[in-house]
């Protein structure tokens, strides 16, 4: 296995976890807004408590290899490169979305009293399950991106485990055969 497919393997296999994870979250979520703030605000805190370290466990790895996929696609001037670019920058607006929205509101969230929380708490739910909505919608967008490009490449539409060298060879061999002598 090439180091291309490598990082497409372990970019999509990480999206596809991080994907999930932020589906679920999503899902979490929205069976919240019928409930009181001091429910939210007792499941935040648990939510809080390990949830981003998980966010970060699948969100970094998918990044990083999504990142060598792209240079290595752009370098070789391989057909995903351009889908490959597109999961790397879908990935970067997930990270500046969730560090500009989400972890402000998580670190304002973290001092709320579940007896009393703030009186703008729905105004910062709405916003934080806003912006959670959005890259939700970017990390399964980016997750799809990287399947079909997977789709995509010829040696999986075809089955065929050559390499671009071996068809070189075997078309310059058939080439040769059928010049005249």
């Amino acid at each position: 296995m090439n180091a291309r497919r490598l990082a497409h393997l372990t970019g999509l296999l990480f999206s596809g976890l991080f994907a999930g994870f932020l589906l679920a979250v999503l899902v979490l979520e929205n069976s919240l807004r019928s409930h009181t703030a001091s429910v939210y605000t007792q499941v935040r805190h648990v939510e809080l408590d390990a949830l981003d370290k998980l966010a970060l466990a699948t969100l970094a790895p998918a990044a990083a290899a999504v990142l060598v996929l792209a240079v290595l696609a752009f370098r070789t001037r391989a057909k995903e490169r351009w889908f490959a670019l597109a999961a790397l920058l879908l990935m970067a607006a997930i990270f500046i979305l969730t560090a500009s929205v989400n972890v402000p509101i998580n670190s304002d969230q973290l001092d709320w009293s579940v007896t009393t929380p703030p009186a703008d708490w729905e105004h910062q739910r709405n916003r934080w399950q806003l912006a959670h909505l959005i890259r939700t919608l970017a990390a399964l967008t980016a997750f799809a991106v990287l399947a079909t490009a997977m789709a995509l490449r010829p040696d999986n539409r075809t089955g065929n485990t050559l390499g671009r060298a071996t068809k070189r060879a075997a078309k310059a061999a058939d080439a040769s055969a059928a010049a005249p002598a």
